[in-house]
């Protein structure tokens, strides 16, 4: 039994004394103790060495006590299995050089045997599961179906992935093949990162808000929708879709059960939007951990009060910044400790 389950209760919906606390790329780069990790290994390095990754979910949680782990990966070992080279360049991010562009390089692109494949992954879970020593759940994760087109097709980050909508467009017939098979390959993964022993996972769509309404729903909700109607038997789902405000309300009726929300949408827009019966996990701006500590415990409990502390996650609207200071983020989870319910 976990000893610490707020993070599970409130994916049920129940009533909690406090909502429960993580953040979004808490294991890492603004953390002294992951640096000099990052100093030693390189990026792959650090994924696919289970001793190291799982040090790496924990570390923020000695410091800091927050009320689950999020296993420290990356959504691009999917393609990596996929027979897709990817690398990550130091000061540029992931690097693709064979973008996928044709139907050719579609038919190229296996649906691998995740056991073998991505064994790492699952040592790293059970090596982080003895490590947390059933204080706190452990979530694992995966990029969603589009996110990860994005970056198979632009070869790289970029600001509004002109290439992979492109293609998507142009040629939906392979787009379509393609999403199928990530689509495939990152259920089987999800599966085993369950059978591991992760106690929830999540699905980024990172660039979900790249697509008007009606191409989010052929390009991307609804291989998300496969996932989750998957996975939801066998572990709790939250959906997060950075952008895609426009989509919380087919969302809340996928069976996920939580949605991740941005800061661009307002708490009462997104319980709104959702109906309300929903766990909501989010939606504190990053950028805004750059704000004094005071100010920061401020408008967190306004952000619980917007919320409401049942049926509720908090979290960060995206991943934390790499210079946020220490005591900023430590501002960010006290703040959620210590919340009382106004009377």
């Amino acid at each position: 039994m976990i000893k610490n389950d707020l993070f599970l209760r409130a994916l049920k919906g129940e009533t909690v004394e406090r909502p429960p606390v993580w953040m979004m790329r808490q294991a890492g780069r603004y953390l002294p103790e992951f640096m000099e990790i990052k100093a030693k290994y390189d990026f792959f390095t650090r994924c696919q060495t289970p001793e190291l990754a799982s040090e790496i979910t924990v570390q923020p949680i000695r410091r800091y006590g927050m009320d689950a782990a999020i296993l420290f990966s990356d959504i691009l070992v999917i393609p990596q299995a996929m027979n897709i080279e990817v690398q990550m360049k130091p000061n540029f991010g992931p690097y693709l050089p064979n973008p996928i562009r044709s139907q050719k390089d579609v038919d190229n692109v296996v649906v691998p045997d995740v056991t073998v494949e991505l064994d790492y992954v699952y040592q790293a879970i059970k090596a982080t599961k003895e490590k947390l020593n059933d204080e706190i759940p452990l979530i694992g994760f995966a990029g969603s179906p589009w996110t990860i087109l994005c970056y198979c097709v632009q070869g790289q980050g970029s600001k509004n992935f002109d290439k992979a909508k492109k293609f998507c467009f142009t040629n939906p017939v392979a787009a379509h093949g393609l999403l199928q098979k990530i689509t495939d390959t990152t259920i089987s993964y999800l599966r085993q990162k369950v059978k591991a022993g992760v106690n929830a996972v999540q699905v980024f769509d990172s660039w979900g808000g790249m697509l008007s309404p009606v191409d989010y729903q052929e390009f991307s909700w609804q291989y998300i929708q496969q996932i989750i109607d998957s996975l939801k038997d066998e572990t709790p789902v939250i959906a997060f879709g950075k952008g895609c405000w426009f989509a919380l309300g087919e969302m809340a009726k996928s069976g996920a059960s939580a949605l991740g929300v941005d800061w661009t949408c307002s708490a009462r827009n997104a319980r709104y939007l959702t109906g309300g019966n929903i766990t909501l996990q989010g939606n504190f701006d990053p950028t805004r951990l750059y704000s004094p500590p005071a100010e920061i415990k401020k408008m967190v409990t306004k952000m619980i009060n917007d919320f409401g502390k049942d049926k509720y996650i908090v979290n960060l609207g995206h991943g934390i910044l790499p210079d946020i200071p220490l005591d900023n983020a430590k501002a960010f989870i006290d703040a959620v400790k210590e919340y009382k319910s106004p009377d």
